[in-house]
């Protein structure tokens, strides 16, 4: 190749047509990137449609609430095994059952000392008021009752609210995917009316779409991961609950059968 054909390639690459197209090409890649930089947390709600807001409302709510009760109820369980584990050791350090009773009955009741008291009550009841009608098994089912009764509500004030986080974890993905259904549909209205599909029209519809399915997962797999951690703690705790009904029933029958 001469001289004179380099020349010619030269002035072609550098001729102002070239330049034109490169330089409008760059600026719109730069304005395309500008575009999706200014596309914010908060500009993608405001410039969301009013039910897609709802969505992201509703989303952000729930997450908030979700994460309230799985800290309330990871501290209340935390506290309940510490009042388990003294009352625990008043209860088998040999002192009389009936002292116990008054100490802690006029006191804060955690639920195995609820449990106990309810007990105890049954048991002073009706020794004292049908002390020689009543036979031994009618008392044992009686005292046996009043713990279980006890026991129940215990077991529902602690299972309050963990339905919600099961039904956060289950449905909050699918609630995302339906504000990106809708947010989708609004996009390809937009980009219809604006009858351009360029990056910078197409990009922030998505982007908004697809915020709602991020906001959905954010709010899910906390409540999910947390139902399951929270539940396993919970059973735990009403496992020792229900071992310490059977230990104290079988302290009643023997005491039952001392009477006798």
């Amino acid at each position: 190749m001469d001289s004179s054909q380099l020349d010619l390639h030269a002035s072609n690459i550098s001729s102002p047509d070239t330049q034109d197209i490169i330089v409008s090409g760059g600026q719109g890649i730069i304005s395309s990137a500008s575009s999706l930089n200014d596309s914010s947390i908060f500009s993608m709600f405001w410039n969301a449609g009013l039910m897609i807001k709802v969505v992201m409302l509703t989303l952000l709510i729930a997450s908030i609430l979700s994460w309230t009760i799985m800290i309330s109820k990871h501290l209340k369980l935390k506290r309940l095994n510490l009042d388990a584990d003294i009352f625990e050791d008043n209860f088998w350090s040999g002192i009389a059952l009936e002292t116990l009773y008054k100490e802690i009955k006029e006191s804060g009741f955690d639920p195995i000392s609820n449990i106990f008291c309810a007990a105890m009550a049954e048991w002073k009841r009706y020794t004292s008021s049908y002390k020689d009608s009543l036979s031994a098994k009618s008392l044992e089912q009686r005292v046996e009752r009043a713990m279980q009764i006890a026991m129940r509500k215990e077991i529902d004030d602690l299972e309050k609210n963990m339905n919600f986080l099961s039904s956060l974890g289950t449905n909050g993905v699918i609630i995302g995917i339906f504000g990106t259904v809708l947010g989708i549909m609004g996009g390809f209205k937009t980009i219809a009316l604006q009858q351009s599909s360029s990056i910078t029209t197409v990009a922030p519809v998505i982007a908004e779409a697809l915020f709602t399915t991020a906001l959905g997962l954010i709010a899910a797999i906390p409540a999910a991961i947390g139902y399951n951690i929270l539940m396993g703690n919970t059973n735990r705790y009403i496992s020792r609950l229900e071992t310490f009904c059977d230990e104290f029933s079988s302290i009643i029958t023997r005491q039952i059968d001392e009477r006798n």
